[in-house]
């Protein structure tokens, strides 16, 4: 009996002295969180006592729209459109694992953080034809094929200090969900994956531009996605639940129903010509009276001309706002070009890729 007190009291102090960690889930070495306007990685802001041309960086999140990480087009109709020109096939797991080994390269310029959709993005540039490039089967339930690519690139981006804006749903893809409840199953299943699987890496974009008269789905378009909002806010394990957010067609400002419930809002700059609409895209974001001190994200635009006195870039940092790269391939293009168009080389690999890196990696100081 006494050796058997022993040995229970021993068993108790080990299970004291755990981790709170669920048993099979990896320790994660990135953390996010928001603190008034500001990112924070693993308690310090990003780019701490940064500043460029005066104006402060500390506490943005450079970013570029990387979409396309776990692309896999599922109609056998439309999959040649994909294939590599130096195989002449597609190749899925090709498309992650160059991804991944990209990555590093993109960090090291100072780009901290970029989104990654669950249903991808145009792999054409803009328009949708009848490819199936979707996470989630008709009912919301998360397809195994898609969660491994996923992984890959959350496990990678949390070694390197990335976060990761994860969008669940895409305007050319939700009518594939058969739905509310199937919208709401995806909902809650991708949220519970992250969670159980240990992520804190990872915030949340719902949906890609709700307000684009696209979507089929009525409680991903505007006038409902809060309610997409707030089931991802509802979502807890251990204490902790995920930093969500929406994004609205590029130069429109996010719906009241939106800013009051979000913990950043997302802006798109796709379309802006005038880099003056860019700031005042910000001055009048702040000024609703939904909003409260949080930060603000552009996480797409395809206005470029850094070399200019001011573009969308700079304009977005005099605002104190975060900016994202966005690069499809024109028609006639070389490989080299877009990072949204399938097939993709993840690569720092043209001018302008370069031009975007070279200018980040100078605003940061990396």
């Amino acid at each position: 009996m006494k050796y058997y007190c022993l040995g229970a009291i021993a068993l108790f102090l080990l299970s004291c002295s755990s981790t709170s960690e669920s048993p099979g889930v990896p320790s994660r070495k990135t953390k996010v969180e928001i603190r008034g306007e500001q990112f924070h990685i693993n308690g310090q802001p990003t780019y701490r006592g940064r500043r460029w041309n005066g104006h402060l960086i500390e506490g943005l999140l450079f970013n570029s729209r990387m979409v396309q990480g776990i692309f896999d087009d599922q109609n056998p109709r439309t999959q040649d459109r994909f294939k590599y020109p130096d195989t002449g096939v597609w190749d899925t797991d090709r498309n992650t694992n160059e991804f991944v080994a990209a990555m590093k390269s993109w960090r090291d310029h100072g780009m901290l953080g970029f989104t990654l959709n669950l249903q991808g993005g145009s792999p054409m540039g803009y328009g949708n034809k009848d490819w199936i490039n979707t996470t989630f089967d008709t009912r919301g339930k998360m397809k195994p094929a898609f969660v491994a690519r996923l992984r890959k690139i959350l496990d990678q981006a949390d070694e390197l200090g990335m976060v990761v804006i994860l969008g669940y749903f895409y305007f050319g893809q939700d009518q594939y969900l058969h739905g509310d409840d199937a919208v709401i199953a995806a909902t809650e299943n991708a949220t519970q994956w992250i969670l159980d699987q240990g992520y804190t890496n990872v915030i949340i974009e719902v949906a890609n531009e709700c307000d684009n008269g696209a979507y089929d789905q009525a409680i991903i378009k505007r006038d409902r996605v809060h309610e997409l909002i707030n089931l991802v806010k509802s979502i807890e394990k251990d204490g902790r639940r995920l930093l969500v957010s929406v994004s609205f067609n590029g130069g429109r400002l996010p719906s009241p129903n939106v800013v009051e419930v979000v913990d950043y809002v997302l802006l798109h700059g796709n379309g802006v010509k005038e880099p003056s609409r860019i700031m005042e895209m910000v001055q009048q974001t702040k000024a609703m009276e939904e909003y409260t001190p949080m930060p603000i994200v552009f996480n797409e635009d395809d206005h470029y001309g850094y070399e200019q006195d001011t573009s969308n870039l700079s304009a977005a940092v005099m605002s104190y706002a975060s900016w994202g790269y966005f690069d499809f391939r024109r028609e006639g293009e070389p490989f080299e070009e877009g990072y949204q168009s399938v097939p993709v080389d993840w690569a720092i690999s043209s001018d302008r890729k370069r031009e975007f890196f070279s200018k980040i990696k100078e605003i940061t100081g990396y």
